[in-house]
């Protein structure tokens, strides 16, 4: 199993993923995309804040709870900071896996347990 946790405050740049075994049957990728209305308000953008290594331990601790449920070989979490304007990523999270199922399942419970437990917060501009 392999996990990466990265905090950019540049545009989201997907990692290439790993290939190396000839056993993935599933490879999952979603971006989280800022949208023009927050709140009901049209807005330029959002900024993202964290503390990084408070979210990056939560995140482990989620990884290796996920991982046990749900057997996957590979997760890629790329979570932008600052402002993000609309239309573009601040989220990417991407899972290898022998099987869908697995893949599909971690995959939601992640998006869930980082929108609950991890200290990532959003605001609109001003």
């Amino acid at each position: 199993m392999k996990t990466r946790i990265e905090f950019t405050r540049a545009p989201i740049a997907p990692p290439a993923p790993d290939f190396s075994t000839r056993e993935l049957g599933a490879r999952l990728e979603f971006f989280g995309i800022v949208r023009e209305l927050e709140d009901g308000k049209k807005i330029p953008g959002l900024f993202y804040e964290a503390y990084e290594p408070m979210a990056r331990s939560q995140l482990e601790k989620i990884f290796q709870e996920l991982l046990a449920k749900h057997p996957c070989q590979e997760i890629s979490f790329i979570h932008r900071l600052d402002f993000v304007p609309v239309g573009e990523a601040s989220l990417f999270i991407s899972v290898l896996s022998r099987h869908r199922q697995a893949a599909l399942a971690l995959m939601g419970e992640l998006i869930d347990r980082l929108k609950a437990d991890v200290p990532i917060w959003k605001h609109a501009k001003k």
